[in-house]
């Protein structure tokens, strides 16, 4: 394999500094969901954990790194699931946490940034701009700022799901990953090459959030005007050149999915994984759901990445839960 910013020496250690409420997830095979889509599918479950989604398992890596250098201030830009993460992580270690986000995120994630103690700065735009203003306080400051993809260390918190996957990849011939900025993408996909290079790495985005997926396909960075998404999570319009020179080396294809498979995906996770998910974390859904032949008679894997999601919106798209799996108590996530 050619040369990336991951190392999978590195990404083993980091697993020392990762709490093990966040490692060790789920990989469950979902008997039917598999028969509803005409394959196997096995769901890393990386929700049952106290920021509710795989985030934490990279800001875990950075507050460490943080506390070992004597800081005890970070900032960062975030959609609501890194904000979250790095809210977590920095509040058990005394590390003053500021994130910075856009005022259309969904409120759930907002709240809760505001419940674990981090300094929430509300920006009139989306992620990139959130990304800019980040980068000011950054400077104004004097403090580290944290970008997913672009500092290392979240791909390497991602890696570690890849190492686990690799563990079991006997169970499967494909991992379906969520794509945004790329670092759960980059980091899945590096660690389940360098163990399991058998095993089919595809990216899945959204038709409304498209740069990453053009950029792997033109070989380039390609950046967009608007995105248009409810998968808020991967909604960028900037790549970042050094995720996407790593994922060119560790996917094998990247796609992009409509908006109402995004919300199938979302129910079939819900009726029959009884799974309360955000949009993102039904992307490797979707895929199958577009693209039957291709997968079909496959042995699936996709990582489900997060379950903040605001119920008024959820129920607006995928309708109220069914009243069978709340009387056995299915509903995870929640």
């Amino acid at each position: 394999m050619q040369k990336t910013r991951l190392d999978l020496a590195r990404v083993r250690a980091a697993r020392q500094a990762i709490d093990p409420v966040f490692l060790d997830s789920p990989l469950y095979p979902c008997v039917g969901l598999g028969t509803e889509l005409g394959c196997t599918v096995s769901l890393k479950l990386e929700t049952v954990n106290p920021v509710r989604s795989f985030k934490a398992r990279g800001t875990e890596i950075i507050a460490g790194q943080l506390v070992a250098n004597g800081q005890d201030a970070v900032v960062c830009a975030s959609a609501g699931n890194l904000g979250q993460a790095l809210a977590w992580s920095g509040r058990g270690r005394g590390i003053d946490v500021t994130v910075v986000a856009s005022k259309a995120a969904p409120a759930i994630k907002l709240d809760r940034i505001r419940a674990l103690g981090a300094d929430l700065v509300l920006v009139d735009g989306d992620y990139d701009l959130a990304c800019e203003r980040a980068a000011a306080i950054s400077h104004e400051r004097g403090i580290r700022r944290i970008e997913d993809s672009v500092d290392v260390e979240t791909c390497d918190g991602a890696a570690t799901i890849g190492v686990e996957l690799a563990a079991a990849a006997e169970q499967f011939d494909t991992v379906l990953v969520a794509l945004g900025t790329g670092a759960l993408a980059s980091g899945v996909g590096f660690a389940v090459k360098s163990l399991a290079p058998e095993v089919e790495v595809v990216c899945v985005q959204p038709q409304g959030a498209p740069a990453m997926t053009r950029s792997w396909h033109e070989r380039r960075v390609i950046t967009t005007e608007t995105t248009d998404t409810i998968a808020d999570g991967v909604a960028g319009r900037v790549p970042n050149p050094d995720a996407l020179a790593d994922l060119l080396v560790v996917a094998d294809d990247a796609v992009l999915v409509e908006e109402s498979s995004i919300v199938e995906g979302m129910r079939l996770l819900l009726e029959h994984a009884g799974l309360v998910v955000e949009p993102s974390a039904a992307l490797g859904i979707a895929a199958v759901l577009e693209d039957r032949d291709r997968f079909a008679g496959k042995r699936l894997a996709t990582i489900v990445c997060g379950s903040n999601v605001d119920m008024p919106a959820y129920q607006r798209w995928v309708g109220t839960a069914p009243a069978a799996a709340v009387r056995e108590g299915l509903l995870g996530g929640i």
